[in-house]
């Protein structure tokens, strides 16, 4: 890609084309946060108040205290200082240049933080729930009218013994299903129209989709009781289920998440993306590799040492696949593979020639259900 091209691809993310000296100082101050920071952060952090935010976060020219991109919404603690002729014409030029960007600034000072928190959440709260009911530009409110895929056909080898007679899909967390809990994920982003491939055990998937009346979903059922084709094979014999016109998600039945869809939406559209899914920075026995403008490049095994690369590039960074995957509907005319293959075999394909991204979301809740011992871990997370 161009010099040209990558600035592009930057300005089109999160942080509008902020410089490396910009994030380098953001990397900075969050190291040295002021009192009154601390105890913002203390209520904003791990999604309290049902958004995502960031602190010292880089956007153009500017480093804003704290953001939240699903809302485009600043919030900027003042000190002293900002009592000042000098820095009060200087607050207004950033803000106007951060406004005509389409964002949203709430401004409040120390005094306010230590003295009267409660009203600060309340005017928080009441400017998030103005912009959730607000057409933000450029931000799609709604993964609704998009289809999903759940994979539900695995074999569940490492969920034994309950894989013996069941599929892993209907494993129980906390009173419901895995296939129930993905379901009911997808509907709070407006998407209802899903489809469930299943092999193993497929009767019993099958019956509790009928039982449960989809639970209140239009669910279809892709069938490879013949045999089961991975994801990526699994996706292809599903093709014919989706609509033409309309990007759709995937999801691992067995894994559980709050990763916000609108968030995910908001990013892939903004790079213009081919697909793009959902990462962390957990440990991972395999991990996909990304630029630092977050397109995927490669692939590694870190027990074997195994590496595939797609675009050969220096400083590559290793993060954890989610398993939460928004495709354009075009994929299924540039998918080279056939027959049975997983999907990171058409991630690994199409990545040199069409644009991939990883979005971070570092510090969602995230539970491969994986394991019957994960099961404990994911009823601590998931009510």
């Amino acid at each position: 890609m161009t010099a040209g091209g990558q600035e592009h691809w930057r300005n089109l993310d999160m942080h509008y084309g902020a410089s490396t000296l910009i994030f380098q100082r953001a990397e900075e101050l969050r190291k040295f946060p002021t009192h009154e920071e601390e105890i913002v952060w203390g209520y904003l952090a791990k999604n309290q108040f049902g958004a995502k935010f960031r602190r010292q976060h880089p956007i153009w020219n500017y480093i804003a205290d704290f953001y939240c991109h699903s809302l485009k919404l600043v919030i900027e603690i003042d000190g002293g200082i900002h009592d000042r002729v000098d820095v009060k014409i200087n607050d207004a030029i950033r803000q106007g240049h951060i406004e005509s960007l389409g964002i949203h600034i709430l401004r409040f000072n120390n005094y306010e933080v230590r003295h009267n928190m409660q009203t600060l959440i309340n005017s928080l709260l009441h400017k998030m729930n103005e912009l959730k009911n607000s057409e933000l530009p450029g931000l799609p409110l709604g993964a609704g009218g998009h289809q999903a895929m759940i994979f539900s056909a695995g074999l569940g080898t490492r969920f034994k013994p309950w894989t013996d007679a069941h599929p892993k899909a209907l494993a129980i967390v906390n009173g419901k299903s895995l296939l129930q809990r993905n379901i009911e994920y997808l509907q709070q982003y407006g998407v209802k129209d899903v489809v469930v491939n299943v092999h193993h055990f497929a009767d019993q998937v099958v019956n509790a989709v009928k039982e449960n009346n989809g639970w209140g979903s239009n669910i279809i059922i892709s069938d490879e009781t013949n045999e089961v084709l991975e994801t990526g094979g699994g996706l292809l014999k599903a093709k014919d289920l989706f609509k033409k016109d309309k990007p759709f998600f995937t999801l691992n039945a067995d894994f559980l998440t709050d990763l916000n869809l609108n968030d995910l939406v908001n990013f892939h559209q903004q790079k213009k993306g081919l697909i793009s899914f959902g990462i962390t920075s957990r440990k991972s026995s395999r991990n996909f590799l990304f630029d630092e403008e977050s397109r995927l490049c490669g692939w590694m095994n870190n027990t074997t040492g195994e590496k595939r690369i797609s675009i050969d590039k220096p400083n590559l960074k290793a993060m954890a696949y989610s398993c939460v995957v928004i495709f354009e509907p075009t994929v299924f005319d540039l998918i080279p593979q056939r027959g049975k293959f997983s999907l990171v075999d058409t991630y690994l394909s199409l990545a040199n020639e069409y644009p991939i991204y990883g979005y971070d979301h570092t510090g969602d809740k995230l539970v491969d259900v994986g394991k019957p011992e994960s099961v404990a871990v994911a009823e601590a997370m998931f009510a």
